[in-house]
């Protein structure tokens, strides 16, 4: 990865956070004589006009780091454990002091970051909610005022009245956003707090925080790229401390996620990078497709431009979407029956191929993923030799979709699920055009196989629609 920070430059508007240059170091103690040392000596040393000696290493939490944040954007904050994600947001809400470079926040910030933090587990959940609501600006009498609204918001029953250090870690989450959620806030900060809730109480934060995206700033740390893909309007990425890069969600999290891959040891140097280019997600360009090789008409060979990453012993080298005929789909109505083909070539010997995908949203978000581990022992791949081709075809209903662009990502690996290399990860490797004339809400619609309403305990003929005409005869059909 580039040691240099990529400007993150936020889009016209009035600026709610601005950080330069921010920097936070640590020192680093080999033993506690070392402290002491480091206390003394260093003066001693000085007023005897010697040099001072360092008896501790420095370690840099978080080094130049500049970016902005505008009033009403939602930012997502994504990196690997260590990059420095939590030390920036702790920076940000005040409680930690940088060692250089400066923070300027315009609002009032309300955070909700490490589980417990703000909290003495001694004071009960009405004295926490008290302590809390006055650190972040609230009288006594706005407290008292939205008590009750605040113990309803977090659900935790006859645990307000009992000592904090009885809760479990999501009772914790309960009362701390129930408190920040009533702060009336300029900034709310999030640390990935939402990952121990339990199903019911994260929908209830998810409908807060899109209600509060409609009208303050958002910060928002996780390492679930769905849920930054989903609500945030840009994506900062924190590697070893330094800002790596800042874009699109998108993009971010694609570049995250060939970073996750490119760590692991057993995909040795670095890939080769794209001609022209410096992204290390970026494999070399595949070569042209060969004389006698299908023609646009019956297939899409991949644009060597377009984002990947991997070890690079096998290469994607075509996608194509076909209808029920075999033939070529460039524009699909959502419900029929397609075949998704993806075709590779080994660079080396691949004793356990693997091929996959990934169907994802114009946001990036995956709405379903297959790979042929899932095939039956006798249908997957043998080995296949260096320089070999082979190609794995899977056939299923596309689900009701609305009107718009979808994309499909497309990856060969080898070994087994639990120990495998990704050999080549290609992002956008199909742009798949959805023209529905239903109506579906949501990400994707589910065909009914009936809708019934009637009294209960009717014995008549209930009032019915049936999509599709009969649904045993349809189910009959499509076995054919």
């Amino acid at each position: 990865m580039s040691s240099e920070p990529t400007p993150a430059a936020a889009p016209g508007g009035p600026i709610a956070i601005r950080v330069s240059r921010l920097g936070k170091c640590y020192q680093v103690y080999d033993t506690p004589r070392d402290r002491l040392k480091q206390f003394v000596l260093p003066r001693l040393q000085r007023l005897a006009g010697r040099r001072p000696r360092q008896y501790c290493r420095e370690f840099w939490a978080l080094r130049d780091i500049s970016f902005e944040v505008r009033k009403g954007e939602t930012v997502g904050i994504i990196g690997r454990n260590g990059s420095g994600k939590s030390t920036l947001l702790q920076l940000i809400c005040g409680t930690l002091h940088p060692s250089c470079g400066e923070v300027e926040v315009q609002g009032r910030v309300a955070a909700l970051l490490e589980l417990g933090a703000g909290f003495n587990p001694e004071f009960t959940g009405r004295e926490n909610i008290y302590m809390n609501g006055a650190l972040l600006g609230l009288s006594r009498a706005q407290i008292d005022a939205r008590f009750d609204s605040i113990r309803a918001f977090a659900d935790i029953g006859e645990f307000i009245e009992r000592p904090v250090k009885t809760y479990s870690s999501g009772m914790h989450v309960r009362l701390a956003f129930a408190v920040i959620a009533h702060a009336d806030a300029d900034i709310l900060v999030i640390d990935e707090a939402l990952a121990v809730g339990d199903a019911y109480f994260v929908q209830k934060c998810m409908r807060f925080l899109r209600g509060f995206m409609a009208r303050g700033t958002l910060l928002f740390c996780s390492h679930d790229s769905g849920a930054i893909n989903n609500l945030c309007d840009r994506a900062i990425l924190l590697h070893g401390g330094r800002l790596e890069m800042a874009g699109t969600p998108k993009e971010t999290t694609e570049h995250y996620l060939a970073a996750l891959h490119a760590s692991r040891p057993e995909y040795g140097p670095a890939p080769a990078v794209a001609a022209g280019g410096d992204a290390p997600d970026r494999l070399a360009p595949a070569p042209a497709a060969p004389a006698g090789a299908d023609g646009p008409g019956e297939g899409f060979f991949l644009d060597p431009a377009q984002r990947a990453f991997g070890a690079g012993g096998a290469r994607v080298v075509a996608v194509r979407l076909l209808d029920r005929r075999g033939a070529p789909l460039p524009l699909a109505a959502g419900g029929e029956d397609v075949a998704l083909e993806i075709r590779c070539r080994a660079e080396e010997e691949l004793p356990h191929p693997i091929v996959g995908f990934l169907f994802k949203d114009r946001l990036g978000q995956v709405l379903f993923a297959e790979n042929t581990l899932m095939a039956p022992a006798a249908a997957q791949q043998a080995a296949v030799p260096a320089g070999g081709s082979f190609a794995a075809r899977f056939a299923f209903r596309l689900p009701q979709l609305p009107s718009g662009d979808y994309s499909v990502a497309a990856a060969v690996a080898e070994g087994t699920r639990e120990n495998n290399v990704q050999h080549h990860w290609i992002h956008d490797a199909l742009i798949v055009r959805v023209q529905s004339g239903a109506a579906c809400y949501g990400l994707f619609g589910v065909p009914m196989r009936e809708i019934v309403l009637a009294r209960e305990g009717d014995a008549g003929e209930s009032q019915r629609r049936r999509d599709g005409g009969d649904y045993e005869d349809a189910s009959h059909e499509n076995q054919h």
